[in-house]
């Protein structure tokens, strides 16, 4: 356990953002600090914008330090439990963080978000915790428990849950990485057509498709940050800038009709 305990706890101090949301009571919201100054607070962000080092979930019940082991899930690399009700956010710990940005691979990004999804499930936690903030096992209010000292692969956690039910067609839910999936592919396909009514210059495109994303993501009971969001945007409007304009889109439309007039 002391040697688990070591492991987990560097490996979240190395981990955290460089300058993470965090807060004392959440009672008075949340901002930007320092890791030096967030490290002394009670809640605090474990994974940045771009990628998800840890799968985090919120157990508002009593006992929730060890009923997991109960519910046949896989041990927790760390558990911080509050001491006044026994409620608690288990920690998974990835080997290969999952890249969230849109350059990630989407189907890594949907099946981490299904064994995520099905882990929610199974642990009967809060479907509606965003994930931003997290119960700090740092700070010496929670008690602190450390199971398992090895990093998890995906393939390792898939083995405790069944993903039978997310198929690569549907729709994912929108809890997690689920929401970063739906988020991603809704804005992409809109901006391929959008892009095309004008061709505006970049400044105006950005702000269109960042509108376009933060509506998109007012659609989810429980939204993903602004950071996340704004990430997204940027990314696809670069991409779409960069590679969709007035003469690369008349090219193509020009290439496809000469193949379709020889063939």
């Amino acid at each position: 356990m002391t040697a688990a305990r070591d492991t987990q706890l560097y490996l979240f101090r190395q981990r955290l953002p460089r300058k993470p949301y965090a807060t004392y009571d959440l009672k008075d919201g949340i901002h930007v600090r320092s890791v030096e100054f967030a490290l002394r607070a009670r809640y605090i962000q474990a994974n940045g914008p771009t990628h998800r080092y840890w799968l985090i979930f919120d157990i508002d019940r009593a006992g929730a330090t060890l009923d997991w082991y109960d519910r046949d899930c896989p041990a927790p690399s760390i558990v911080a439990t509050n001491p006044e009700n026994g409620h608690a956010h288990l920690f998974y710990g990835l080997d290969i963080p999952v890249r969230t940005a849109p350059d990630a691979s989407q189907k890594a990004l949907r099946y981490a978000a299904a064994i995520e999804h099905a882990l929610m499930l199974k642990l009967g936690a809060d479907a509606s915790y965003c994930g931003l903030i997290c119960k700090n096992p740092l700070h010496d209010y929670w008690q602190v428990a450390c199971f398992e000292p090895e990093p998890y692969t995906l393939d390792w956690l898939a083995d405790y849950v069944d993903l039978s039910a997310y198929s690569s067609k549907k729709r994912l839910p929108d809890y997690g990485l689920g929401r970063n999936c739906t988020l991603f592919e809704s804005t992409r396909k809109w901006s391929y057509k959008a892009i095309r009514q004008g061709w505006p210059d970049y400044d105006r495109w950005l702000e269109a498709v960042t509108v376009r994303a933060h509506a998109y993501n007012h659609k989810f009971d429980t939204p993903l940050p602004l950071k996340e969001v704004d990430h997204v945007a940027k990314s696809i409007a670069k991409w779409t800038h960069r590679h969709m304009s007035a003469a690369t889109f008349a090219g193509y439309v020009e290439r496809t009709h000469t193949s379709s007039v020889q063939a």
